[in-house]
């Protein structure tokens, strides 16, 4: 083929491609790995976006060169195929989910062929398949019969636990487990019944059942993750979202918080991100203090005599002048006296409606209602008030603040609004009637610490407070456990089945637990989850667990099932784990950092500390791609016309308008079709008036998010259409900087698409006749590609693709500008070319004589003998101003270019019989002579 048809082109290769497996990848010891990974997608019934290939063709780019340096390289695609939005869908259709997230996937897959990625698509997985969350139901076996041992720092299986407990009682065991658990002998323990002994086992495990508080949705009857709460409402539909405890599979990802922070030293991402994992597990150290109720109650059977604070400034006790508990505390509705139960009860109802985030992001409303309880100061014996407020959170620390409002903005701001007592505590406190000042420095006004500076205080009230056992030193977290179910039909079913309502793993050889059919998709009108409507679905008799498990359990590991994807006996052999061993480039979104990464991170170490694993950490480098933003463009409707009427930009501030979002696929170089506007939109009017500029009505344009609500989405296929998939694949990285956010502009991909065409030039004339010949190249042929190959090379190296895009811009113009059509230059081009380009390097590496894939080629060898010059041409600057250009040999030393430059006739002219001051020789840059 002679004429450069994009579509013709690029179909032909990638259906080459697919019939020859040319991306298909296997183990080869012979060959070193490399790994590269994509956050892979959940398939949405809207397909991709040009904002969505970024990452991926950044990826593909980079997978291809390590190929062309001789590296096996591994670059798979899959899908994170359960999900809420498919669910919805089934709910309002009565269709499966399984049949639109098929068909969803179906869509992307073709999308991103036509993108010419270069995946694995033998090794594609989706964790909706039963193949697939097989294994993830057997990690979560895997976690159920494990235990965390302080001692040994890693988790182990759960028999280890029991032998402990044969042996030493509960004492012999250092485990992460819940606070307070009784307390047992040896004896005991192998006196109990086998039911007694696994019962105490589950408060152990590193999953558990727990009463907890969770974001619920009333209309949607299910349990949301905190990053499906918007505002207080669902991110999907926006319903309310309230506050509710309900009974929840909890993994103990906190039994990982030191290693999830220290870990992150071991992995090159990037500071941000770390720093936003680092925040979100909140390692402080500190205290927790007992404060003695004045009146002990009776909670769960019972007695409760005190309320246990964490503080990390034990140093501020003597400042504390009331306590705040969470006001979904369990200790509040016994506590509140009859006289505030009515305003206690009505701001725990209100409280509800807040989502955690809501609450601790609005630093500036102040809210609470007193308990009338009060417990004592455990160091003065003072009476303390006991209040609630939204501040305070039940899932942090114990869900109680001792309240310092001298030191705390929110305790101060808080005890003002309710004309509270502000005690200073140090002499070097400064205005606290107008603000909290939380210094550490100057001496303490009070009590044991008196006289003494932070660290002398601390030590001393932290000594004092543990001999008198109502206090203890102690490190906290703000990460918590994570919820690990969801009142869901479209997840993972949970591999448990309950007896005597304990909680009991179905037989490893039943797995999958598959998903049943059911009538409807929404809870059942008693309020148990979508799957209590399945008939017959129970495990020998047993009920089996009705919540599925959350969204991020399929992507917590899906990183190994692409090394063996087809395995049935595991989630991977060892030949593939030891081969392929962790990854080495991971691409996605920074969305993900305290979500997906960290619970990630979290099954990773836990499947090394079982020795299911070699790694510590899944993903050597991650980068997080920037956002493609969109352009919108804007109609301006006439607020105060008889009929609708629209006016152009340009007029706009001549009417009273209103500014509507219009489709941007029909305005071209901001110039609106407006009889496609007309067609496509049924909130005009029939017979619409259109105010225009110079015969044309013009749009404003203004970058936003790209979103279908927002009318400025841009379809890939449709460029690719038009322009050719390795038009598109340059522009996407044409763009800017990969790890910034930059506007999408279809007008710029113009550029990209001559570009091409002056490529194709290089090897045919205009009437399409091969131009290409053997002779030997010319230094500054060999020049051109050399720098080329230098560019590319490191530029992919720093993933700095924008400007490799610009060096083969730079790189054709030179051998136009050269008419250099030597196969010994276009070769190697085409080569260093195809990563970015494949199916136009492809042909034309094919039109050269090649028989092979250009895949299977070795990227060429930087030569730097090419770049050097043998003459340098020198600007003579005489008087202040450049007179002369004289050519110098590259080699010709300071002293040989002054003589030559002081007898040249032309400088001697310029100098105008004027004695010289000095001669001043910038090697290879510029002489300056002074008069």
């Amino acid at each position: 083929m002679a004429i450069y048809e994009h579509q013709t082109i690029e179909k032909k290769w990638q259906k080459y491609w697919e019939d020859n497996q040319t991306y298909k990848v296997d183990i080869d010891s012979s060959k070193p790995k490399f790994y590269v990974l994509d956050m892979f997608p959940y398939p949405s019934g809207a397909g991709l976006h040009v904002g969505h290939p970024l990452g991926y063709i950044a990826s593909d780019i980079y997978a291809r060169y390590k190929k062309l340096k001789g590296f096996n390289v591994l670059h798979p695609m899959g899908f994170d195929s359960f999900g809420l939005p498919a669910e919805q869908y089934a709910i309002h259709t009565g269709q499966h989910p399984a049949i639109t997230t098929e068909k969803n996937i179906e869509t992307y897959i073709k999308q991103l062929k036509n993108i010419g990625f270069g995946y694995d698509w033998s090794r594609e997985i989706r964790t909706s398949s039963p193949e697939y969350y097989k294994w993830t139901q057997w990690i979560f076996m895997q976690l159920f019969n494990s235990w965390y041992n302080k001692d040994t720092d890693k988790a182990e299986d759960i028999e280890t636990l029991k032998a402990l407990f044969a042996k030493g009682g509960s004492a012999a065991a250092n485990a992460v487990c819940a606070d307070d658990l009784p307390e047992f002998t040896a004896e005991e323990w192998n006196s109990f019944s086998e039911e007694d002994q696994y019962k105490i086992t589950l408060d152990y495990r590193m999953t558990y059942l727990s009463d907890s508080v969770v974001n619920f949705c009333p209309v949607l009857g299910m349990v949301l993750s905190n990053d499906e709460v918007k505002d207080g409402v669902s991110e999907r539909g926006g319903y309310p979202v309230i506050q509710k405890k309900m009974r929840q599979w909890m993994m103990r990802i906190t039994a990982y918080c030191d290693r999830l922070i220290d870990g992150l030293d071991q992995v090159d991402w990037s500071p941000s991100l770390k720093d936003q994992q680092r925040n979100w597990i909140g390692r402080s150290k500190g205290a927790s203090v007992k404060f003695p109720l004045e009146n002990a109650v009776e909670l769960n059977g019972e007695t409760v005599n005190h309320v246990e604070v964490f503080t990390t400034r034990v140093d501020t006790i003597y400042g504390v002048s009331f306590m705040v508990l969470a006001p979904e505390n369990e200790l509040v509705v016994e506590i509140t006296t009859a006289e505030q139960k009515e305003a206690v009860e009505s701001y725990i109802v209100e409280t509800a409606k807040k989502s955690e985030l809501d609450r601790m992001s609005d630093v500036k409303t102040v809210s609470g209602a007193f308990t009338g309880a009060y417990c004592v100061h455990p160091l003065t014996g003072e009476k303390v008030p006991v209040w609630i407020a939204d501040y305070v959170l039940a899932g942090y620390g114990t869900g109680a603040v001792m309240a310092v409002p001298s030191g705390d903005q929110r305790d101060w701001a808080f005890a003002t609004h309710f004309d509270l007592p502000i005690p200073a505590v140090s002499d070097a406190q400064q205005n606290l009637e107008e603000a909290a000042d939380d210094t550490k420095e100057g001496i303490y006004l009070h009590g044991m610490i008196e006289g003494k500076n932070y660290s002398d205080a601390v030590n001393i009230l932290i000594e004092n407070l543990e001999a008198h056992k109502i206090g203890k030193g102690k490190i906290q977290y703000r990460l918590r456990d994570a919820v690990f179910a969801r009142q869901r039909y479209w997840g993972e079913p949970v591999p448990v089945y309950f007896k005597n309502d304990l909680p009991y793993l179905v037989e490893e050889q039943d797995l999958p637990v598959v998903l049943p059919e059911i009538d409807e998709y929404k809870p059942t009108e008693s309020g148990e989850p979508p799957l209590g409507r399945a008939k017959d679905w129970n495990y020998q008799g047993h009920e089996y667990e009705l919540s599925t498990m959350p969204g991020w359990a399929g992507s917590s590991w899906y990183w190994y099932r692409y090394m063996d994807p087809q395995n049935e006996n595991e989630f991977a052999s060892k030949e593939a784990l030891n081969y392929w061993q962790d990854v080495d480039l991971y691409l996605g979104g920074t969305e993900h950092a305290t979500g997906h990464l960290l619970y990630s991170r979290f099954w990773n170490k836990f499947l090394k500390d079982r020795g299911f694993v070699k790694q510590e950490e899944f993903a050597k480098k991650l980068i997080n791609q920037g956002m493609i933003q969109g352009r919108s463009s804007f109609v301006y409707r006439v607020k105060d016309a008889d009929k609708p009427t629209f006016v152009s930009y340009g007029l706009r501030k001549e009417y009273n308008t209103a500014k509507l979002h219009v489709d941007v696929n029909i305005v071209d170089n901001d110039i609106l079709d407006i009889e496609q506007f007309k067609a496509t939109r049924n909130d005009i009017g029939d017979d619409p008036q259109f105010i225009l500029e110079n015969g044309k009505y013009i749009c404003g344009s203004e970058v936003e998010k790209m979103s279908k609500s927002k009318f400025n989405v841009v379809n890939p296929d449709d460029l690719v259409e038009r322009y050719g998939a390795d038009t598109l694949r340059l522009y996407e990285m044409f763009l800017g900087p990969l790890t910034e956010a930059k506007p999408w502009d279809t007008k710029g991909i113009e550029g990209t698409s001559r570009f091409l065409k002056k490529l194709w030039r290089l090897f045919f004339d205009q009437d399409q006749n091969s131009l290409v010949t053997e002779g030997e190249p010319s230094k500054e042929e060999l020049k051109a590609l050399h720098k080329s190959i230098k560019k590319v090379g490191e530029d992919i190296e720093n993933f700095s693709f924008n400007t490799s895009v610009s060096t083969f811009m730079i790189c054709v113009n030179e051998l136009s500008d050269l008419k250099c059509h030597k196969k010994a230059i276009l070769e190697p081009l085409m080569i260093i070319l195809s990563p970015y380009a494949p199916h136009i390097a492809e042909e034309l590496w094919h039109q050269l004589g090649n028989d092979n894939s250009v895949t299977e080629a070795a990227f060429p060898e930087f030569n730097a003998d090419y770049l050097k010059e043998d003459s340098i041409t020198y600007p003579i600057q005489i008087g202040g101003k450049v007179r002369v250009q004289l050519q110098f040999p590259a080699e010709a030393t300071k002293e040989e270019i002054e003589k030559e430059v002081l007898a040249n006739a032309e400088v001697i002219k310029w100098m105008d019989g004027k004695p010289l001051r000095k001669i001043i020789v910038v090697p290879k840059r510029i002489v300056n002579v002074v008069v």
